[in-house]
């Protein structure tokens, strides 16, 4: 379980991690700095397995991966959005952090409630309002390269088989 910290629609990747810290790639760097123009006291509020929920297009602007290491490296479990920019997901995909697509559930949870997540399942379950959502499981390829922690690991996970 853990907490979550709510946004809207259209939160572009230059709010997840301000243009102005890209001169490091540093994870732990960048997590310092993830959301501060949205939220300034998110860094310092998050905790590993903590969620963002948020409304429609979520990690739209450009495609830097910058925006996906600066959440994953916040601790943040899971992104969960009515939707995503295409990029945005391609790129959590391959850093390894997991995200969900699922309006039911973007509409419903809000800053402060309790949530859990079932990956296998697609489930998400507010604790806080003793709700569920269904959200479509990712396909098994893709939870795989999320369990390897990205692409780059998968690779070379399957290079030394």
């Amino acid at each position: 379980m853990g907490y979550v910290f709510k946004y809207g629609d259209n939160v572009d990747t230059d709010v997840i991690i301000p243009a102005r810290y890209l001169n490091t790639s540093e994870p732990a760097e960048l997590a310092k700095h993830c959301m501060e123009d949205i939220d300034t006291g998110f860094s310092g509020a998050v905790k590993t397995g903590d969620f963002i929920v948020a409304d429609k297009n979520f990690g739209c602007g450009s495609s830097r991966e910058h925006a996906p290491i600066a959440i994953k490296a916040s601790g943040v479990k899971c992104v969960i959005a009515s939707s995503f920019a295409r990029i945005f997901f391609r790129n959590c995909i391959n850093i390894g952090l997991p995200i969900m697509e699922c309006p039911e559930a973007a509409a419903s949870i809000q800053t402060g409630d309790d949530i859990d997540v079932d990956f296998d399942t697609g489930m998400i379950t507010n604790h806080t309002k003793g709700e569920t959502y269904q959200s479509q499981p990712l396909p098994e390829f893709l939870q795989n390269l999320i369990a390897q922690d990205g692409l780059v690991n998968y690779t070379r996970s399957k290079l030394s088989e």
